[in-house]
């Protein structure tokens, strides 16, 4: 009886889905229908479509037929060169052999905010910050070639996790799509060579292969060669890389969801690097993946839908229902559309929903992704959006902005449903920060010689015969203060702590701390930036060679008042700006202006109001015989008026900061030259990996006179 109840499940459940994809495509179908009307009711004063090979503001963009995929026309597209990730993959081993955490964003079909290859305006954008516990990133939308957005490739290479872009084909259009795909081997592989390229080009690492149609039993074959031949290519071209298959189409040709894997769908998963499972699978179906699977049960991926759509366990909040089953069967989760939190607007922010959501992943399976791992390590904090941007500690714009690219390496702030009654820590965006656009700000009680730990990051880093420098920025009321503690391991698993205290006075805090750290380290150099009014800069240098840096935390305590000074309270404030970690030889020297080359095209002037001009300029910069090892360039545009050229000596001022840029270009769109100005330059601040920027009055720049109407 119990496999005729769990066969009508499934027929139900197989019925209610084709009652969904009948839904959803008469609603494509009227979509189509409304967008064929609208071009035919076109004005002829109104924008015209998009066409990639124009200048225009950068977008990332998928493509939608097979033809584009064929002809190579993407790599003719101006948008080209902005879509290429900056970021190199931060590992070089390759997937973890214990279950993984696989993460298909489905947000809003995809290219809404991040579609913005430079950033757009909108503060409020959906971002991901908790890559410590994503092995795999799946972007996903249904165009047939879902192409990752740099930034996400970015941030997520910036923490040690691989982007997938997705190759996916459905109802009638797909079937017609398969068809040719599929019509002979040389097909299939001209098809998978096609993708392979666009992967390699672009930087990210693999492919979600999701074949949703009914396909005849005499394609298989050539389907099976295109899967195999897209492994093939992509394992030799990029090392690392990963193509994964989704359980939709079965081995006899039927659109069938398995819901495990078994003999209909593991001859696919025998010749590429993993499944994602259908999330319509039953509480022993882990176990049977798993047992299927063999010694490669970690590459099967059993799906959970967030929005609880026939799930195990219901998704949303219960989420963790089914990655508890998965952990205890060890077998590897693939989690569908956590842009839940953010589409149904829960309460009572998407901040706060969003870590309380992915707390309840790290309380199922723990951190995943440990770092620091290598040195230079360096942190602002920066979750990809802000109020501001500042600059070691100058503002240098007060707009609200978005840019996953800008993320640092995030921290893994606990989180609780009730702060701690002494200390809360929160990320924040709207004090003023020391580096972009956010920091980590530490408030409350502390009385006496009490004092607040948190971890800020889970490391794994050994460390050789150099000593170690650790700089880090505050800026605190009153006499509350910060350290950090760092915890070690040694070869022979023994732990050891080190605190590197906060400037104040020595004996106070040798007093109040040597009894509960191994070792208490006073900062050796503390700055004071005068253009950074608020900010202290302290150092520390440390010796461990042979340990493993295994934590950081921060430490909140506080000072007593001296004898004639009145006590300040109990109350704390404070707020840490960044952390750096290197060695003394890791210092970033910064090429002379005069070792870029810089250009403009594309230039365009237009009539602007009261006199003043639009510019509109694609900016090019690249250092004379070498590729650029820099991870980010900020970008500057000074206005020189006629009678202002004498100040050419002083290239930097009356910079005002436009944008950021992750590779050497940077589009210029519609930007207002007021009258009176003879010549705009645009100045390229180049940034090292360990938060440093050059000065501006020795950056690269591009000057161009103004056109006179």
């Amino acid at each position: 009886m119990i496999y005729i109840r769990r066969y009508i499940k499934r027929e139900k459940l197989i019925s209610l889905k084709k009652s969904y994809r009948l839904i959803a495509n008469t609603l494509s179908v009227i979509l189509n229908r409304m967008t064929q009307v609208v071009e035919q009711d076109r004005k002829p004063d109104d924008p015209p479509p998009f066409d990639p090979k124009q200048p225009s503001i950068p977008v990332s963009y998928p493509l939608k037929t097979l033809e584009e995929l064929k002809s190579k026309a993407y790599f003719d597209s101006f948008h080209y060169p902005f879509n290429k990730s900056s970021v190199p993959l931060n590992s070089n081993s390759g997937l973890a052999h214990r279950p993984r955490i696989l993460v298909c964003h489905d947000m809003k079909g995809g290219y809404v905010d991040d579609k913005w290859v430079q950033g757009g305006t909108n503060f409020g954008a959906y971002g991901i910050w908790h890559w410590y516990l994503i092995d795999v990133f799946v972007y996903f939308s249904h165009a047939l070639v879902t192409i990752p957005p740099p930034c996400w490739v970015n941030a997520a290479h910036k923490h040690g996790t691989r982007v997938l872009g997705t190759f996916i084909t459905e109802w009638d259009e797909g079937r017609a799509i398969c068809n040719e795909l599929l019509s002979t081997k040389e097909s299939a592989q001209l098809y998978a060579e096609r993708l392979a390229e666009l992967a390699v080009a672009l930087g990210f690492d693999g492919w979600l292969l999701n074949m949703e149609i009914n396909l005849d039993m005499d394609q298989i074959p050539n389907l099976k060669e295109f899967i195999n031949h897209l492994t093939t290519i992509m394992h030799s071209s990029l090392p690392n890389s990963l193509v994964i298959w989704y359980d939709a189409v079965t081995v006899s040709g039927d659109l069938s969801w398995q819901n495990q894997l078994n003999e209909n769908n593991k001859p696919f998963f025998d010749i590429c690097d993993g499944i994602f499972v259908n999330y319509s699978w039953e509480e022993d179906y882990p176990k049977l993946s798993a047992d299927a699977a063999g010694d490669r049960k970690f590459d099967v991926y059993m799906g959970i839908d967030v929005f609880g759509r026939g799930t195990y366990g219901g998704g949303q909040w219960n989420t963790n229902v089914a990655l508890d089953v998965l952990k205890k069967d060890a077998v590897s989760a693939a989690i569908f559309a956590p842009g839940w939190v953010y589409e149904s607007n829960q309460p009572p922010d998407f901040e706060t929903a969003q870590n309380r959501w992915w707390d309840l992943v790290k309380k199922s399976w723990g951190i995943l992704l440990n770092y620091p791992e290598v040195l230079p390590f360096y942190s602002n904090f920066d979750q990809g959006h802000g109020y501001h941007v500042s600059v070691h500690g100058l503002q240098v714009s007060n707009g609200s902005w978005n840019n996953i690219s800008s993320q640092t390496f995030q921290p893994v702030l606990e989180f609780s449903e009730d702060p701690s009654p002494d200390i809360q820590v929160l990320v924040d965006f709207k004090e003023a920060s020391y580096s972009g656009g956010a920091n980590i700000t530490f408030k409350g009680t502390l009385d006496g010689k009490a004092y607040f730990t948190t971890k800020l990051f889970q490391g794994k880093l050994l460390l050789g015969e150099l000593p170690v420098i650790f700089t880090y920025s505050v800026k605190s009321n009153g006499n509350s203060l910060i350290g950090l503690s760092l915890y070690f391991k040694s070869n022979l698993n023994e732990s050891t702590s080190v605190l590197l205290a906060s400037s104040g006075n020595t004996l106070q805090t040798m007093n109040q701390f040597s009894s509960k750290f191994a070792k208490v380290i006073m900062p050796y150099q503390v700055f004071r930036p005068e253009a950074a009014p608020g900010w202290v800069i302290q150092e520390s240098g440390i010796s461990m060679n042979g340990y493993t840096l295994t934590e950081i935390h921060a430490v909140c305590y506080r000072q007593e008042s001296v004898p004639h000074e009145a006590p300040s309270g109990s109350g704390f404030y404070a707020v840490l700006g960044h952390i750096l970690a290197k060695t003394p030889n890791q210092k970033v020297v910064f090429p002379p202006s005069t070792s870029w080359q810089v250009k403009g095209e594309y230039i365009e002037w237009s009539s602007g109001s009261q006199g003043s001009m639009k510019l509109s300029v694609k900016i090019n910069w690249k250092l004379k015989g070498d590729d650029s090892p820099f991870p980010k360039y900020n970008i500057y545009v000074q206005n020189l008026a006629k009678e202002g050229f004498e100040h050419l000596s002083a290239p930097a001022a009356g910079a005002h900061y436009i944008g950021m840029a992750a590779v050497q270009a940077f589009y210029v769109s519609d930007l207002q030259v007021p009258s009176g100005i003879s010549a705009v330059r645009f100045i390229i601040q180049v940034c090292g990996i360990d938060g440093s920027s050059q000065k501006l009055e020795v950056s690269p720049s591009f000057q161009l006179d103004v056109k006179t109407k």
